[in-house]
């Protein structure tokens, strides 16, 4: 996997510059380009056709919206700065560089679009776990790769990478998209769990000679998962202290991840911890 562009699609709402501060650190640790786009409703197509609205209010309204994206603006551009990464409209080899980029309409369907033409999809978890329609466009729609980090993020490196294996064709997928990451990290830890598959330990054999093949050296154990969906996996994260946890993505009436176990509301609420995950 090259990646020469990331995408990042960012509202307004609370921690919007550690959101951004944290998608640069991703964009930086790949040095390659990023684009974050924010993305904000037609005010005139958001009101009711039988809705008659004062001239003088439209405009403040207008007026009002325009502040926010002026002060995303300034909060991008900050960020970049302290992060020495070059604001460009285009990738320069050899350098981290990012751009923000303005769409008016439904963020979800905006994001469901623009995200297909990246490499790799970068996604704030969303506020206390619970997920959104651009946070499920995301990681659902995009066809690619998706680093969903804490909202608040202060350093992403991948030294140390847990695998939460549990079979199924996402898993697969995300481990298969992660290979560039996981030849690059000091330790590769598999976890699973035996309510997965009968032939557990006859999979995890398989997956480790896979890995081998192109140059990774893994460990493996079996946990034992919780009443609670996603408990197991972040709790073997963050005892092993690891840097990123690798996993599959499924959507499905709302987005689940089985990350060892259903629902990732827990995950995604709790961790503190960025997971590379492939639907």
């Amino acid at each position: 996997m090259e990646v020469k562009k990331m995408f990042f699609p960012v509202g307004g709402g609370a921690e919007l510059e550690e959101r951004i501060y944290g998608a640069l650190l991703v964009s930086k640790f790949f040095n390659t380009h990023l684009e974050i786009m924010v993305s904000e409703s037609d005010i005139k197509s958001a009101i009711p056709a039988l809705v008659a609205i004062p001239d003088e209010v439209l405009k403040r309204l207008e007026s009002l919206q325009n502040e926010g994206v002026t002060e995303d603006a300034k909060i991008f551009e900050t960020c970049c700065e302290k992060l020495g990464i070059e604001i460009s409209d285009t990738p320069v080899e050899g350098k981290a560089t990012a751009h923000e980029t303005l769409k008016i309409g439904t963020r979800s369907v905006m994001v469901a679009q623009q995200s297909k033409f990246c490499d790799v999809v970068i996604a704030a978890a969303p506020p206390k776990g619970a997920t959104t329609a651009t946070f499920e466009s995301a990681v659902t729609c995009s066809g690619k790769p998706v680093i969903v980090i804490p909202r608040k993020l202060k350093e992403f490196k991948a030294d140390k990478i847990l695998i939460g294996w549990n079979n199924s064709p996402e898993a697969s997928r995300a481990v298969t998209e992660s290979i560039p990451l996981l030849k690059k990290a000091k330790q590769v830890h598999i976890v699973s769990s035996k309510e997965y598959t009968t032939k557990t330990l006859s999979r995890i054999k398989d997956l480790r000679e896979y890995l081998d093949m192109h140059g990774i050296e893994t460990t493996f154990e079996l946990v034992k998962t919780t009443f609670i969906p996603g408990e197991a996996l972040l709790k073997s994260a963050e005892e092993g202290k690891f840097d990123l946890i690798v996993a599959g993505a499924f959507g499905h009436k709302g987005l689940k991840e089985r990350m060892l176990g259903g629902s990732s509301g827990y995950l995604l609420k709790h961790t503190k911890i960025p997971a590379f995950v492939s639907h």
